[in-house]
């Protein structure tokens, strides 16, 4: 197979997956802080913390390459989720790399990204805080995960974090229509829209929602979407809203029910609500009704997580926004 048949075939997210500091998308302040590292040489043992599908790991990878350069494959390591990561692969295999002589330019070191770190299991964290000390010399850790909390104090004090945070619904967007160009994929404005909602600030899930939906329908446009991702479709959950504005509770119950009899699971559904009502429009819903909704969709997905009836919390949620509308409505909440 040729490299560009290869490249044909990769899925959308490594194709496109940056390989310089500058390509990174969102998070100024991180990045900056990096291109700031590179220039220097001068890296210090990093966590990176943040939701998934934000860059963390190409972060790291476009760190590496910017410092390693032709020296990269030699001098980076990389240990996933997926890679047994136990004390004994800490004491053996970390320890072997980090003792392994390789040719750098002057003021650099080997990379060792321990990506999703914060499930490793505490006696690994433990071990790992030794071989930090003993090889800081020659060898720089990176470790990426989702909750910087599960990282052990004394790792977390001997490493610079930086923290990244959900991509705006607009630099997912931008980096979506030059995918979109690039593969010549056709699509209508509200498709595009539709990927940027499900994808929910994750550029990893935009991209797999689009080229998923590509694959699957040939066609980008909001039914095929929703379809794909599986998700509920944000205009019921609108109509849902509109009712419970309208203190409607018959009506408002009937689209929920239609929505968890269609299959979905309720935390999909509290998900939407919430994203719906934040983003509702603020004439239609007066700010002080807003932040009351939210609170009570918060409540109804506390719940969910507990493992309480989900349509009977559903119903539940439903009368709940429809009382916030009376209660604003009577001056009460005011």
């Amino acid at each position: 197979m040729s490299s560009a048949q290869a490249n044909a075939s990769l899925p959308w997210v490594e194709k496109y997956r940056p390989t310089k500091i500058d390509e990174i998308v969102g998070n100024k302040d991180a990045v900056d802080r990096l291109a700031a590292m590179a220039s220097t040489g001068n890296v210090p043992n990093l966590i990176f913390t943040g939701p998934p599908g934000i860059g963390k790991t190409t972060s790291v990878l476009c760190l590496a390459h910017t410092l390693l350069g032709p020296s990269y494959k030699d001098a980076v390591l990389e240990l996933n989720a997926s890679d047994d990561r136990g004390i004994d692969v800490v004491r053996n295999k970390i320890k072997m790399f980090a003792q392994k002589k390789v040719t750098l330019p002057p003021g650099r070191h080997k990379i060792i990204l321990l990506d999703e770190a914060d499930s490793m299991t505490s006696a690994a964290q433990q071990a790992l805080r030794r071989t930090m000390e003993l090889y800081s010399s020659t060898t720089r850790f990176a470790l990426a995960c989702n909750a910087s909390e599960k990282i052990i104090e004394p790792i977390q004090s001997r490493c610079a974090i930086v923290r990244f945070t959900r991509l705006s619904d607009q630099e997912v967007l931008e980096r979506v229509v030059k995918v979109v160009e690039k593969e010549e994929v056709p699509y209508v404005p509200d498709g595009l829209e539709a990927v940027v909602f499900t994808a929910d600030g994750d550029m990893r899930q935009a991209l797999n929602n689009l080229q998923a939906t590509h694959s699957g329908f040939g066609f980008v446009n909001q039914e095929n979407v929703y379809k794909v991702c599986d998700q509920p479709h944000p205009q019921v959950v609108v109509d849902f809203v509109s009712y419970c504005l309208r203190g409607n509770v018959d009506d408002a119950y009937d689209k929920m029910k239609s929505l968890h009899d269609a299959g979905f699971s309720a935390a999909d559904v509290i998900g939407t609500v919430y994203r719906v009502v934040k983003n509702f429009d603020a004439e239609s819903m007066p700010e002080y009704v807003k932040l009351e909704m939210i609170r009570e969709v918060g409540f109804t997905h506390m719940r969910v997580g507990d493992g309480v009836n989900s349509l009977l919390q559903i119903g539940g949620l439903c009368a709940k926004m429809c009382q916030v509308v009376e209660r604003a409505r009577t001056g009460v909440l005011r």
